[in-house]
């Protein structure tokens, strides 16, 4: 069922436990997501950043992808499709496109007009009962061409957005967009507490879900994170398989040159990065 992401993800903070965010980039990503989340009855956000959502032949094209895969594999978990660091004008045609949830990333903006921004997207997406995510200090990394600079949020300002009546928020904390550095110095704790305290009962979104320590993602939870972002761990075990099929030369044997031939070992290894890390966020570190 596609819904909204505010009513999970309310019912994940109340629960105690986070909601995965899974993003897509093709045909593939997308079935592979949807059918393990289905079997393991977890509802799902599927994230789709501008970038993504081009490469695939827009937000209308994204919309209907998803609604006939929902309908056609008979899906019957919730499914959010978020669009993932939005730009202001992004925000807008994907909410015109039909999307359930979107964030606006005004954190590039000095916070007045990062809540001045924020405030009319907010207005303009839950007329048509349509969540919205907002950030408040850049993640650090860079991900399809959205770079952050990786300072800590103010809980101050969490606050000021929150205000705004968004549904949740995320909130740089010393997360990172991609692969970690064996130098990062991991999740700052008392400026995650120190937001939740600031924002109540407004459930929070950890980005940069890869490669953070299960001790760190069980305490993040605990401070209440409600949806945790994984991009790129689908990404390395799609390239890695698709790599190995092509080693293996499977492609020359038979009629292995067929694309869905080629696919099909990122697309079953996906279907089991997602299944690894369901279990991390909705059941297993329950609070």
């Amino acid at each position: 069922m596609l819904v909204s992401a505010e009513k999970m993800l309310q019912e994940a903070f109340k629960g105690g436990y986070a909601v995965g965010q899974f993003n897509i980039n093709n045909l593939e990503w997308t079935k592979a997501i949807l059918l393990t989340s289905e079997e393991e009855k977890s509802p799902v956000i599927l994230g789709v950043s501008e970038g993504a959502a081009k490469y695939m032949g827009g937000y209308n094209t994204v919309v209907g992808m998803v609604k006939g895969m929902i309908k056609d594999l008979d899906i019957t978990v919730d499914v959010s499709i978020h669009l993932d660091h939005g730009s202001f004008e992004g925000a807008k045609k994907a909410i015109e496109a039909g999307f359930t949830s979107v964030m606006f990333d005004g954190s590039k903006y000095d916070i007045d007009e990062n809540i001045e921004k924020t405030k009319e997207i907010v207005e303009l997406a839950h007329s048509k009962g349509i969540s919205v995510e907002a950030e408040v200090g850049s993640i650090s990394g860079e991900e399809d061409g959205v770079e952050g600079i990786g300072e800590l949020a103010s809980p101050d300002e969490c606050k000021r957005i929150a205000d705004l009546g968004i549904d949740f928020l995320a909130a740089g904390i010393g997360n990172i967009h991609g692969r970690y550095p064996e130098n990062w110095k991991g999740l700052d704790f008392e400026v995650l507490e120190e937001i939740k305290n600031k924002t109540k009962n407004m459930p929070l979104v950890l980005h940069g879900g890869t490669g953070i320590p299960e001790d760190m993602i069980k305490k993040s939870i605990s401070l209440g994170v409600s949806k945790i972002n994984v991009n790129t761990e689908c990404q390395l075990v799609f390239q890695e398989a698709t790599r190995k099929y092509f080693e293996e030369k499977k492609d020359l044997q038979g009629k292995g040159y067929d694309p869905r031939k080629i696919l099909a070992p990122g697309f079953d290894a996906i279907k089991e990065k997602v299944r690894e890390k369901n279990p991390y966020f909705w059941i297993k570190w329950k609070r």
